[in-house]
């Protein structure tokens, strides 16, 4: 996972509530064993039609949003199944950033383990994003994690909360175990300061 660095994203967007995991990737391409490839199918039944060529009237195939680095949804977006695909599918297509409302739990976690960043805003800064995006084609959102602030390229800001272990992980482009082996010395002066820890004296107790 690489680290998350401040940058200017064009901006997308899917106006539309509780996105779920099979519309983000349907499951009839869960079946590939890579964790590659998978942007083509990204809102498959949104973006195609049923003969197979791209559906006009979808809004990530018009020609000012190709290339989109982040999406703003509505409220509960990754909600469904667990399937981390979803997850791939638009970090492959390109997503770095989602902004919206509220997030599906186990979507949230997904997207921390790939490195793709969830923005909680309320609802009436996200229709207040979307019209923004909507009246001025090339919209890009900085996002500055290390500062948690956004900055709209008509001069629009915003600041957002983050849980610090989130930040951290991000910012450093880690896992769990990276992010706790940059402790390896502390974590090493405990275990040889605590060799015996069955035979400590604990407070009160003869």
């Amino acid at each position: 996972m690489e680290a998350f660095k401040t940058q200017s994203l064009l901006a997308a967007f899917l106006d539309r509530p509780n996105v779920d995991t099979d519309l983000i990737i349907p499951k009839q391409f869960l079946i590939r064993i890579e964790r590659t490839g998978y942007g083509r199918f990204l809102f498959n039944d949104l973006r195609f039609l049923a003969n197979g060529q791209e559906n006009p009237d979808f809004i990530l195939n018009a020609p000012r949003y190709q290339g989109a680095g982040l999406l703003v949804s509505r409220e509960n977006f990754g909600c469904g199944s667990s399937r981390e695909h979803a997850v791939w599918a638009l970090k492959d297509y390109g997503f770095q950033v989602v902004i919206a409302p509220s997030f599906g739990d186990i979507f949230r976690n997904n997207s921390l383990k790939e490195g793709l960043l969830l923005i909680e805003r309320d609802t009436a800064e996200i229709s207040d994003l979307i019209e923004r995006i909507e009246r001025s084609p090339g919209y890009q959102v900085t996002v500055d994690l290390a500062n948690q602030s956004l900055a709209g390229s008509d001069c629009w800001v915003s600041h957002f909360s983050i849980d610090l272990f989130v930040k951290e992980r991000l910012l450093a482009g880690g896992d769990e175990i990276a992010l706790i082996l940059q402790s390896e010395d502390k974590i090493a002066a405990y275990e040889k300061a605590h060799q015996r820890p069955w035979e400590a004296v604990l407070p009160g107790v003869q």
